[in-house]
């Protein structure tokens, strides 16, 4: 639901804005997914991790300084996003200015969803999501009626609406975020929290890079086609994603119960997902010309029609979800470290030699790349908590030594 509203919302915004103000909106989106990204290394993957067979009083009191911890993130990443603003100008600057006031709710609506997960409770997190689409939706409609359909007062609602989703989740967990205990909850998991947030800046930070990169090399107006092409893969991000809430929590039960199937868990999510974006690229190119991409994008559709192929052709990282599930915080690091070198490096690459087709078809290749390097890194954490468990006096699985 949560994807499927982001979706939505950017098949509006570039039929209303264009391609300059998309673009902008896009630079706003993936500094908001920078911020989300850390949130979620801080605040909800140690969460999923450790707390996802626990009983719900443990839950509780997990979840209080969870949601507290993603609250402050998103204070903290706020007060960031404005000191950018200060420094740009244009579209760019009030689309910032909207981020920034909206960013506490986004992420704290994002820490409810993973904490309901978290506990099996994915109705909940759905209810939640609609929530925030059904507060959407007349603030769009508003926006139109009254003439206010900028850059800004689109980021802006769309920002205010998930703060809707993050008032109601105390009442749906009867739990209240304390502020508080974001320190102790740092602190109590800091040998996976900080390697998990460096995970997910690292390849935020390059897909922020990236984007910014080709804004400089090609022009906003290309920023605003290469994120209407990977809009056009909306519907296979939102399995994407929704399985990614799913393969963590699972891949720590499995690790419970038999230890052994956790790799035929990644193969059959990595093919299965890979698969699955393969089929639908393959679907657009068929249906595009025939009135659906003019339906979705207007004209901007035939600026990104080219882009469809390589964009189906991205690789699905399932052992991202094992290298969690075991708890190797530093292998899980160390991974995407070297995946987001190889992402950002052939991506503006591809941006310079080939424009917009050569940015998209040099992330496709980066992201085989990385689905070998992160599989390396599970086979060497598997062979490691295995070494674990024949002895005592080392660690036992699902911890990663600082």
């Amino acid at each position: 639901m949560s994807s499927l509203t982001n979706f939505a919302v950017s098949i509006y915004v570039v039929h209303v804005l264009g391609a300059v103000q998309f673009g902008a909106f896009s630079l706003a989106y993936v500094t908001y997914a920078f911020a989300l990204t850390a949130s979620r290394g801080l605040a909800t993957d140690p969460l999923m991790v450790r707390f996802s067979c626990t009983g719900l009083p443990t839950w509780r009191r997990a979840v209080a300084s969870c949601t507290g911890t993603a609250a402050l993130v998103g204070l903290t990443a706020g007060i960031c996003v404005f000191a950018a603003a200060a420094v740009l100008d244009g579209p760019s600057r009030v689309a910032f200015v909207a981020l920034g006031l909206t960013l506490p709710g986004l992420l704290l609506q994002d820490s409810w969803r993973y904490s309901f997960f978290a506990l099996g409770r994915g109705g909940q997190a759905f209810l939640n999501d609609t929530i925030w689409a059904a507060a959407l939706l007349p603030a769009m409609v508003f926006l139109r009626v009254t003439g206010n359909a900028n850059v800004f007062w689109f980021v802006f609602a769309w920002g205010a609406s998930a703060a809707v989703g993050a008032a109601i989740g105390p009442l749906q967990a009867r739990v209240v975020p304390r502020l508080s205990g974001a320190w102790g909850w740092l602190s109590s998991h800091r040998d996976l929290g900080p390697r998990y947030f460096a995970e997910g800046a690292t390849f935020s930070a390059a897909t922020q890079l990236r984007t910014y990169g080709i804004a400089l090399i090609l022009g906003l107006a290309a920023v605003g086609v290469v994120q209407a092409s990977a809009t056009l893969m909306g519907p296979i991000t939102i399995l994407f994603l929704g399985m990614s809430l799913v393969a963590i929590p699972e891949a720590a039960r499995i690790l419970q119960r038999s230890p052994r199937r956790l790799l035929l868990f990644c193969v059959l999510i990595s093919g299965g997902l890979a698969a699955a974006g393969l089929a639908w690229g393959l679907v657009l190119l068929i249906v595009l010309p025939r009135g659906l991409g003019g339906w979705l994008l207007g004209p901007i559709w035939r600026q990104a029609y080219p882009l469809v192929l390589p964009q189906a052709l991205f690789a699905s990282m399932g052992a991202g979800a094992g290298l969690h599930g075991l708890g190797a915080a530093r292998r899980s690091l160390r991974a995407m470290i070297l995946t987001s070198s190889v992402y950002l490096a052939l991506a503006l690459v591809g941006a310079v030699a080939g424009g917009a087709v050569g940015t998209v078809s040099g992330t496709a290749v980066a992201a085989w790349i990385g689905t070998l390097i992160v599989w390396w890194q599970l086979r060497a954490a598997l062979r490691e908590s295995g070494h674990a468990r024949s002895n005592d006096k080392d660690p036992p699985p699902g911890t990663d030594p600082a």
